[in-house]
């Protein structure tokens, strides 16, 4: 489940743009709607270019200094009642908590089909010729420990055979990579190096709409650039911006975000770290989004025990049901599925084997409760299932066929393939 659809099922990466729209023009209206709120699974496919495009195609080999900048909304003016000072004090404060940071891999480049012809292997044997591409990116990220713990995105480090972290000061340090998740996109580096300075954090789950947003990080290789701005918006999907495998409730702001802010801090008008800036929507201005800190906290903390991160998983794609859905579903003849109610979160597809098969929920259940919460669309669900623990009990109460059903589902571990 995720943001939307479904907890279990991997998707391939979509891009919520014109061209895109038009393969779904004919499906049914409820289909359009599922697929639009599909689960998130995915693995990361993202590049070394420490500044993602949620929904970019680019190859991987592109640096972030080749990538367009878009013009962005300027910052709104400061109130009257606010200290004009406030945001050079923050960042005096914690910039030199904010890292930059270059990785590097080899890779191999395919060889043309003509090589793979018997005359050249008579001339070369086995030993045909190689080609080796260095890719390289430039990313951001922040101190959390003195000891040299670090946090940045998943995908500014993934892959990477070499990792440098340079400070603010000048000073530049190898790092390893302790881990990282991909559905997530967090990661953890650590370096040799004590009595660092560090950020504070926040509280992201009482985030507003209209408080400062101030962001911190090395955008297209600019070094220490602080751009401010708002938080535009909380709980963004991870379909709504257009990165379906990731299983994050963004935070939207239109402080600039460019590729190589990539898992710089997002920090509010105390200097607190509230978010890890993390994506942009192509072709838009003002839109960045960044993963909410205690995502980032939960993540983070498994990652530096274990070297790895679990997320608990049911096995269902789902979707918030409305009056208009229910009616486009019953008089669908091809859906398969017959709806008596008017709100709730509707099963569409159930993953074989998966916990919530086991438990016996059926494609076309509605959920109604949660542990005795009501819900009534499927990210809430899917943040409940987030907050629960693998091998524990999850209480739904459901409507099958005008009767209330009350099953529980033990979450497993989110798998590495889903059928």
């Amino acid at each position: 489940m995720q943001n939307q659809p479904r907890d279990g099922e991997k998707l391939t990466n979509t891009n919520l743009s014109n061209t895109d729209s038009a393969k779904y023009h004919n499906h049914a209206p409820w289909k359009k709607a599922a697929a639009s709120l599909s689960l998130v699974l995915l693995g990361s496919g993202m590049t070394l270019a420490g500044g993602y495009l949620a929904g970019n195609q680019e190859k991987l080999s592109q640096s972030a200094s080749n990538l367009a900048v878009s013009p962005v909304n300027a910052a709104p003016p400061l109130p009257a009642a606010t200290d004009p000072n406030f945001i050079t004090e923050v960042v005096q404060r914690v910039g030199p908590a904010v890292v930059r940071i270059n990785s590097s891999r080899t890779v191999k480049t395919q060889l043309p089909d003509e090589f793979q012809d018997p005359f050249f292997r008579r001339f070369f044997g086995s030993q045909l010729p190689q080609q080796n591409q260095i890719q390289r990116g430039t990313g951001s990220g922040f101190i959390i420990g003195k000891d040299g713990r670090i946090l940045t995105n998943a995908h500014v480090v993934d892959g990477a055979d070499t990792v440098t972290v340079i400070l603010k000061d000048g000073r530049s340090f190898q790092g390893k990579v302790l881990g990282k998740d991909e559905l997530t996109d967090v990661a953890v580096v650590k370096i040799q190096a004590d009595n660092l300075p560090t950020v504070s954090v926040g509280n992201s789950d009482q985030l507003q709409p209209g408080q400062w947003a101030i962001a911190i990080g090395n955008p297209l290789g600019l070094d220490n650039t602080v751009t401010t701005g708002i938080i535009s918006a909380t709980g963004r999907s991870s379909n709504q911006i257009g990165a379906p495998d990731k299983r994050v409730q963004f935070i939207q702001t239109d402080a600039a975000i460019n590729p190589g802010n990539s898992g710089g801090p997002l920090l509010n008008a105390r200097g607190e770290v509230i978010g890890m800036n993390t994506a942009i929507i192509q072709g838009a201005q003002g839109l960045g989004f960044s993963i909410p800190i205690n995502t980032v906290q939960r993540i983070s903390n498994q990652l530096a025990t274990t070297g790895k991160a679990q997320h608990p998983y049911l096995g269902i794609q789902m979707v918030g049901l409305t009056p208009e859905l229910k009616q486009n579903i019953n008089s669908d003849p091809n859906s398969g599925l017959s709806v008596q109610e008017d709100t709730g979160v509707l099963v569409v597809k159930v993953v074989p084997n998966s916990p919530a098969a086991k438990a016996g929920i059926r494609a076309g259940d509605v959920i109604q409760k949660l542990n005795g919460q009501a819900v009534t669309d499927a990210t809430g669900v899917q943040q409940a299932v987030d907050n629960s623990e693998i091998g524990g009990q999850v209480r739904l109460e459901l409507r099958r066929n005008g009767q209330n059903v009350s099953l529980a589902v033990q979450p497993g571990a989110f798998p590495d393939k889903v059928q």
